[in-house]
């Protein structure tokens, strides 16, 4: 969910840290004590609506629609295959969303004070080699011309802001999120070799001219020695390599659950190094490895992509069964404010929902859903009078605490020009990483408000002990299938490959898990491939 981490630029400042010495000085701050009424609020998707599938009590269809196309999920690949056929000059097509809203899990809330994100939060700079996505944030404005090398030129106001990470190491904050004041020489080194090993794979190619690891993963090599590291967990493969230090197995367990949701226990050691070996850092010419981040996370890029659809959206509508009849795609569908069913007939229609749904409306399709995992994910957004801390290192964009159970939290108004706020807004994130993310996900929704403000709070006092006393509200999202979670032999699996066939060149599937990495870059290339293909 805050997937993509910004990984080159801890490691480029962990470079620095062992050619200079870095000046702390820890200064503490007494809190005032303050009277504050804590509002807790609890919100998530619409699991309940969603839930209805299984028992499928619907009413007999009271309306009949025809369409040439039918976009089913309003997510990004499915807003992205909007966008693609409008390109194509296509404007007869109609998207069904079972939310009220659009963007999937690049949504966002806001308050009094700024937007937030529920979800994915920003957008690593893309590869110089993917051509669509450079040209689609060249039509929105955030890349606004190109130098005379060629080199996308990003507006500067939708780049992180320094200063950009920061990790709570041993008491005390330093710059970056790879640990490094207070490590011992051996441990140093571990990284050091960990992340020379990572550039080494992140410059690989095969011998057709494929990078070993590449975004779209459709672009990667299909080299049987690169592809059995799926058959094994990045716990195991770091142990092959004989890497015990704790700084940087706790480092790239945060980094796994970051991306995937699972920690390196759980989650293939092939998409544990793609994390790292699959941006190239080559869209400057300084080798610059910013992000783009924006208040609401990315939902800023899901507002640009709804134009595409405008006027031809159905949301609250819930998708309950998919077939084919008279050579035609039929979808039956329940309107969830009117209570009632609706027949929508299409030439074509694409399924950009995730696995996890597809199951209930298809027969004979849950057998290929059991290899697909998702782990759950807790947000809680905090709006705070104040956020204080031992002043090591100042307030950042992205804050980690080493070891901590949580991801750590966003600072939401970070890109604000007004640098002074008269209150603090946060974003915390936390996966559920476990061996059975279905066991986990129902075990969330039995919990009750009181339960997941305490678990935030128990992890942020880690790095602020009086997080509680100043916080004035706490919003908490919970999200039941949050991520393809990538356990291994997945990615290269028969289950990933059968479900993302067609039927009858008919009914098109395209979602982020069938890539079988959450990443925007990922749910974006589906939607367009899924439409290049049918058109």
């Amino acid at each position: 969910m805050k997937n993509g981490e910004n990984y080159s630029s801890s490691r480029r400042n962990f470079f620095k840290f062992l050619g200079a010495t870095l000046l702390i000085v820890p200064l503490l701050n007494a809190c005032k004590e303050q009277v504050i009424t804590l509002l807790i609020r609890l919100s998530g998707t619409n699991h309940i609506l969603g839930h209805k599938l299984r028992v499928k009590n619907f009413s007999k269809p009271s309306k009949q629609i025809s369409i040439p196309y039918l976009i089913v999920g309003g997510g990004i690949t499915g807003l992205t295959a909007a966008r693609q056929l409008s390109k194509k000059g296509i404007s007869k097509f109609l998207l069904v969303e079972l939310e009220n809203h659009l963007g999937g899990n690049s949504s966002n809330g806001e308050n009094q004070y700024s937007k937030f994100p529920l979800g994915a939060h920003y957008l690593p700079l893309p590869n110089q080699e993917d051509k669509e996505l450079l040209q689609f944030l060249e039509e929105e404005k955030i890349i606004l011309g190109y130098d005379e090398k060629g080199f996308p030129k990003f507006d500067e106001t939708q780049l992180t802001f320094s200063p950009d990470e920061r990790l709570f190491y041993k008491n005390n904050w330093q710059e970056g999120i790879v640990p490094k004041v207070g490590n011992s020489a051996e441990e140093d080194a571990e990284l050091l070799r960990f992340f020379s090993m990572m550039d080494d794979f992140r410059t690989k190619k095969d011998d057709f001219g494929l990078y070993w690891f590449n975004i779209p993963m459709a672009l990667s090599s299909q080299n049987d020695a690169v592809k059995s590291l799926d058959q094994l967990t990045m716990k195991e493969w770091l142990e092959q390599q004989n890497f015990k230090s704790n700084p940087l197995l706790v480092y790239v367990d945060y980094c796994c659950r970051d991306d995937f949701g699972l920690g390196i226990e759980f989650v293939s050691a092939y998409a544990g190094i793609h994390y790292f070996a699959a941006r190239k850092q080559n869209s400057t010419q300084d080798k610059n490895d910013n992000v783009l981040t924006w208040p609401e996370g990315n939902a800023r890029l899901t507002h640009h992509l709804k134009k595409y659809s405008k006027g031809k959206t159905l949301q609250n509508h819930l998708v309950y069964e998919v077939k084919i009849e008279n050579c035609k795609a039929i979808a039956l569908v329940f309107d969830d404010k009117t209570k009632t069913s609706i027949e929508i007939i299409a030439d074509k229609i694409i399924m950009a929902t995730p696995q996890f749904v597809n199951q209930y409306l298809f027969k004979d399709r849950k057998e290929l859903t059991e290899d697909f995992h998702y782990a759950p994910w807790l947000l809680a957004t905090l709006v705070v009078s104040d956020l204080t801390d031992n002043f090591s290192f100042p307030l950042c964009w992205d804050n980690v605490a080493h070891g901590s159970k949580g991801l750590g939290y966003i600072y939401d108004q970070h890109q604000s020009l007004q640098q002074i706020q008269d209150k603090k807004v946060i974003t915390y994130y936390y996966s559920f990483s476990s061996s059975d993310c279905g066991k986990s996900r129902r075990e969330i929704y039995k919990k009750p408000k009181e339960y997941w403000k305490n678990l935030v709070f128990e992890d942020l006092k880690i790095a602020h002990p009086n997080i509680e006393e100043v916080t004035e509200s706490i919003d908490i999202h919970l999200l039941g299938h949050g991520m393809i979670s990538p356990k291994p032999e997945f990615l290269f699996g028969e289950s990933k490959r059968k479900a993302g066939q067609s039927i009858d060149d008919k009914i098109h599937f395209a979602h982020s898990d069938l890539s079988g990495i959450s990443i925007f870059e990922e749910a974006f290339h589906q939607g367009i491939n899924v439409v290049n293909k049918i058109v």
